[in-house]
């Protein structure tokens, strides 16, 4: 139980929140920021106090229920005026089913709303796995009734905004709790179907207040049906409600629905990924499975030991999408959704889908050289069209363990230029390294000293493919100079001439009678 505050009574709650056990937490509006104390359900996940402590209008504790009431009162009370309080939910009021919808965890409202400021786009977050029961089955009459109330809502708190977004939230874990792949055309499906559903309801909602003369109109459009869903209670419902709106031909506002950058609002809602994201990994940032696929495997009935032999088998039980199913996605919600965020950059696939190897028959030459008298043997490999793709290095006077690391090392190198790494980046990345052996080589007319053997190796591939002469001679004198340069100054007045060791002087003698 909470008790009161000393100095401040807590206002009465909501009867919505009565018999909620709650909880004080320790949570920081970003991970850099100090703890602050929270009151939320205690069947909320932790972020949610971060999440609203981030909502809260001034500094200091706050329950979830109160900093809820702050912005619902209002709204309850200019829809009690205009007689708009007991026309939704089947007959509960407006406020009773916004206190709903923010404990059980269903929707929420956009920051500017919680902390009383104006906001470009007033908008709604719906938590759409907060629909599904226990059986995995949507509540589409429950989703449809909580959409017409936050669009309400949004236009009696905002009534000058003509632009409205709302969206979806968790749509990957949704999917994970119906077993479906996120990539595949049965995801898109529902996708579309609930964001069609979404749009027919809000259109509802705001021809509704266009009814009442709050604003002009804006024509009604037709919504897309899909063909087929997974769900197929959700395609009835879009069915009759896309007729519903269709009926009432024009509405308040140019646009209803969109996705707005993610924030405190998913934090609060327990939100693992943000609007139509997908998951790119099946971990959490913890290193533990994500929700989204400890959903999946439990709607598959797999377990966890037959999905990590399938991953050591090299198969991906959970289905993590790529960047063409999430373009996909995002091309299929973009008829039912008017403000899309720009998406996501992804970096470009590098070049090692395939290895070319070097025929059996090649060209190449051995170069024999000693760097500071230890024997090197460099053997080059060559396409047809005179490219490197092979280096061997042998030391056959040197130890056992020197001789196989120089052997694993050139082929790894081998291995790199048969994927098409540039030979330039390994020249840049191993030219000029010092380590023993080094100093003067003998058998190389183009260099004559090297600072290690990897240096002479690499100095002398690019003259001979990279046509870098720059590298080939190392100034001996400039390095010379910069050791001196850099050799420490002792704080000795000593004579700048002269023998270092002063000369001995014989000792005087002198007789005492």
């Amino acid at each position: 139980m909470i008790k009161d505050r000393p100095g401040k009574r807590r206002p009465p709650q909501h009867s919505i929140w009565r018999g909620i056990r709650l909880q004080r937490l320790m949570a920081g509006a970003d991970p850099d920021a100090s703890p602050e104390p929270a009151i939320v359900p205690a069947s909320w996940p932790v972020q949610a106090a971060a999440g609203l402590v981030a909502l809260r209008a001034e500094p200091g504790l706050i329950g979830a229920d109160e900093a809820a009431a702050a912005w619902i009162a209002p709204i309850e009370a200019a829809a009690v005026e205009l007689g708009r309080g007991a026309e939704l939910g089947r007959g509960a009021e407006l406020g009773g089913m916004l206190h709903g919808l923010v404990a059980s965890g269903r929707a929420a409202p956009s920051p500017g709303i919680w902390r009383g400021q104006a906001e470009p786009v007033p908008g709604f977050v719906f938590n759409l796995p907060g629909f599904l029961d226990e059986d995995d089955r949507f509540d589409a009459a429950g989703f449809g009734a909580a959409v017409e109330a936050a669009v309400t809502a949004l236009a009696l708190a905002r009534p000058a905004a003509q632009r409205l977004a709302l969206g979806m939230a968790d749509l990957a874990l949704l999917l994970a709790r119906l077993d479906i792949d996120y990539a595949s055309a049965a995801a898109r499906d529902v996708a579309v179907t609930i964001g069609a559903l979404l749009a027919a309801h809000a259109d509802i909602a705001s021809a509704g207040l266009l009814a009442r003369g709050i604003a002009p109109g804006v024509p009604v459009t037709a919504v897309p049906v899909p063909s087929r869903c997974a769900l197929p209670v959700l395609r009835e419902a879009l069915l009759a409600a896309r007729e519903r709106a269709l009926a009432c031909g024009v509405r308040q506002h140019r646009s209803l629905t969109g996705l707005l950058p993610p924030g405190p609002v998913e934090m609060l809602l327990g939100v693992e990924t943000v609007g139509i994201a997908a998951p790119l990994s099946a971990l959490d940032s913890e290193g533990g499975l994500a929700r989204w696929a400890r959903a999946r495997l439990a709607a598959s009935g797999r377990s966890a030991e037959s999905a990590l032999a399938a991953t050591l088998a090299g198969a991906d039980p959970f289905g993590v999408t790529d960047a063409a199913g999430i373009a996909a996605m995002r091309e299929a919600i973009a008829p039912v959704c008017a403000i899309l965020p720009e998406a996501p950059s992804l970096p470009a696939p590098r070049g090692t889908a395939g290895r070319g190897k070097l025929p059996a028959r090649h060209g190449g030459y051995t170069q024999k050289v000693s760097v500071g008298g230890h024997r090197l043997f460099l053997r080059t490999g060559e396409y047809p069209d005179g490219r490197l793709g092979e280096i061997m290095i042998s030391l056959p006077k040197d130890s056992a363990t020197l001789r196989g690391m120089a052997e694993a090392f050139a082929g790894a190198v081998s291995i790199g230029l048969q994927h098409g790494v540039p030979l330039d980046e390994f020249v840049d990345e191993f030219a000029f390294t010092r380590f023993a052996p080094s100093g003067a080589v003998e058998g190389d007319a183009a260099i004559s000293q090297a600072t290690s053997l990897l240096d002479y190796v690499f100095r002398h591939l690019a003259a001979t493919y990279s046509q870098r002469p720059d590298l080939v001679e190392l100034d001996l004198a400039d390095e010379a100079a910069g050791a001196d340069a850099a050799a420490p100054l002792l704080p000795l007045d000593l004579p700048e001439t002269g023998s270092a060791r002063p000369k001995r002087q014989r000792p005087i003698l002198k007789l005492v009678s």
